[in-house]
This record gives structure tokens, C-alpha cells and sequence, in this order.
């Protein structure tokens, strides 16, 4: 099969993903070979390709976003049947038996394993998923658009339960990259204002265009203080930015994977009981929840197509904020 490859971490300019043949991987006990069609190219990949994310398998073949085809199922799997379209998202596995696992918190488990990092991914012609952690997928969405649901829309639901809107409230997101850009579309179905904060003005138009009331760049001030805000950009300085925006009482959910320094602040940014937390990963919980959701909405995806020979592009893209909505690599 056709593989795309990190074997080792380099700044996403110098294209570090390299093209290879790789054998055609087996199913082993409780696990689904799955056929690639489509797989999102995610802000993590991008972590992961220029080294911040020092825990990944080398080489690893990343992506995590991925929406194939049952190819072959392995002993003990009865969930799936060949040629069935299935999901498979950046949880890989949790060990089931920790605190975390009986709490449902799997996304905390210290054995969680992740797609596209500790485990091969989807940017290749198949992979290997746990049936436990492989989803049906929802009707109504093609191949390119169900694929950032996967990781983008998930991540992007944590994202806004554990901001703790409520219908109403003022939905501050700072950035507005694939999560947000479907984030922003559950909290208009819940009935909350967006207000959206980010750099780039194509961004901006997006966001006004899928019902956000506000648009201004991050260190702007909106009409009024935020009820709630979500940052999705891997700034620190923007966390300092967003909690300037919060009122007394409200909540900061911070949805980065890795963040670079968050600068000192006066402690009367955060006085006031305002809350300020951390998103990390997602659970099979969220997945099943969002998939619903989303057909429910229903959500629409914006997306950008590429081969995935031009996967590399695709994060150079990404990376200069040039990808309106979310980057789909064709695989098939």
C-alpha cells in the first residue's frame, strides 16, 4: 500500500512526510482492516510532523481523521461487516480497567494510545483500528465532508460541554480553523451567540457566514464580555487574550494539544471565579454523541481536497492559516 511517512520531525516547509510502499497490514484479535477513503489533515498532524508532540512512534504514518471501508475483520469482531463505511478517530484505544477508564474518562487513561501517533494512520491506504474505537458513520455527509467530524467536530464538542454554555450565553471561540468552524455551528443549534476572534479575514467572513454575530481579531473587544470562550489557536498569548474577554463567573476551555508558553497575567484576569481548563482528547462517549449531533443539525462541513501525495502542501496550508475550514486528504 501507499503510505505517507514521518521518520523524522522537521519544520512542515521541508516536506518531512515521504511517500513509501508498505505491506498491507493484518487484523489481529478484536480489529478492522479498513480501506482509506478520505482523512482530515488536523492541527496535531502538524504538532506531530515538526516534533512537539516528542511521544510519537518513529517513523509513525500520521492522520487520525479517517473514513473508509471495512476491508477485513479480525477474530471476535461482529460490530462491522466488509464494505461497510466506518469512522476511525484520534483515540486508538484506552486500557478499560484504570480509575479514569470507570470513571469515563478513557480520554485521561495513562495506556490511551492514539491514531496517527502511537499507532499508523490514515494517511495511507489502510490501517488497522480497535472495533471498540471505530464508528458508523451518519448519512448525508460524503466522504470528504464526514472525514473532519472525526477529530475536529469531536474535539470541538468536548470543547464546548466542558466550556459549559448554555443556551443564550455569549460563545466566544478565538481562532477559526476545522474545530471551530463546526463548533460554532452545534452552539448556534443550541442556541448561543458567536463571537469569533482570529487573524485571518477570510476567517472572519467564514465565521459571519455560518451565524456568528461578532467577528474581530483576538485582542479585539467585543460588544460585550463572554458568557463562555473556547481557544483553539496554540498561542498562549491568546489564552491571556480570550480570559480579558471573559466576564466574572465564565469559562475558558483551552483546545490545544500542545501550547507554547502562556505569559504571566495579573491574577485579576482570572479573580472573579472564572474558570480556566484544559481540553484533552475525546472519549468514545463524545464520538457517538457528536455523530448524532451532526447529522441532527445538520452540521456542513467546509472542506479543501488534496491527493494525499500532497499531504505536505496540505500542512504547509494549515499552517499559515490559509485553509478555509478544514484540509480532506483523497485517498482513494
Amino acid at each position: 500500500m501507499r503510505a505517507l511517512v514521518l521518520i523524522t520531525p522537521q519544520p512542515v516547509a521541508q516536506a518531512p512526510l515521504k511517500l513509501a510502499d508498505m505491506p498491507v497490514p493484518a487484523p489481529g484479535l478484536g480489529e478492522v482492516l479498513v480501506q482509506v477513503r478520505t482523512c482530515g489533515v488536523c492541527h496535531t498532524d502538524l504538532h506531530l510532523v515538526e516534533g512537539e508532540l516528542p511521544r510519537a512512534k518513529r517513523p509513525v504514518v500520521p492522520g487520525h481523521q479517517v473514513v473508509g471501508v471495512v476491508a477485513q475483520v479480525g477474530p471476535g469482531v461482529s460490530q462491522f461487516t466488509p464494505g461497510q463505511r466506518v469512522g476511525v478517530a484520534w483515540l486508538h484505544r484506552a486500557c478499560g480497567a484504570c480509575d479514569f477508564c470507570r470513571r469515563g474518562e478513557e480520554n485521561l487513561c495513562p495506556g490511551a494510545r492514539f491514531t496517527g501517533c502511537d499507532v499508523d494512520g490514515g494517511y495511507a491506504e489502510y490501517l488497522l483500528a480497535q472495533v471498540d474505537f471505530t464508528y458508523a458513520l451518519p448519512g448525508g455527509f460524503s466522504d470528504a465532508q464526514a472525514a473532519p467530524l472525526l477529530c475536529a467536530g469531536i474535539i470541538g464538542y468536548r470543547s464546548l460541554r466542558l466550556s459549559e454554555v448554555r443556551p443564550g450565553e455569549r460563545l466566544g471561540l478565538f481562532g477559526f480553523g476545522a474545530s471551530a468552524h463546526l463548533a460554532s455551528q452545534v452552539a448556534r443549534h443550541w442556541g448561543c451567540q458567536v463571537l469569533v476572534f482570529t487573524r485571518s479575514t477570510a476567517h472572519r467572513e467564514l465565521a459571519r457566514q455560518l451565524g456568528a454575530v461578532w467577528a474581530g481579531a483576538a485582542d479585539d473587544k467585543p460588544p460585550e464580555p463572554l458568557d463562555r470562550a473556547i481557544v483553539f489557536a496554540p498561542v498562549g498569548w491568546v489564552v491571556v487574550a480570550a480570559l480579558r474577554q471573559l466576564r466574572p463567573g465564565g469559562t475558558l476551555a483551552i483546545n490545544a494539544v500542545h501550547l507554547d508558553r502562556i505569559p504571566e497575567f495579573d491574577y485579576q484576569l482570572l479573580y472573579g471565579e472564572r474558570t480556566m481548563r484544559s481540553v484533552a482528547n475525546s472519549t468514545r462517549r463524545d464520538a457517538v454523541e457528536f455523530l448524532k449531533l451532526a447529522e441532527t443539525v445538520p452540521i456542513r462541513t467546509r472542506v479543501e481536497s488534496y491527493p494525499l501525495e500532497e499531504a505536505n502542501r496540505a500542512l504547509l496550508r494549515l499552517k499559515a492559516g490559509e485553509v478555509q475550514g478544514a484540509a480532506v486528504l483523497a485517498v482513494v
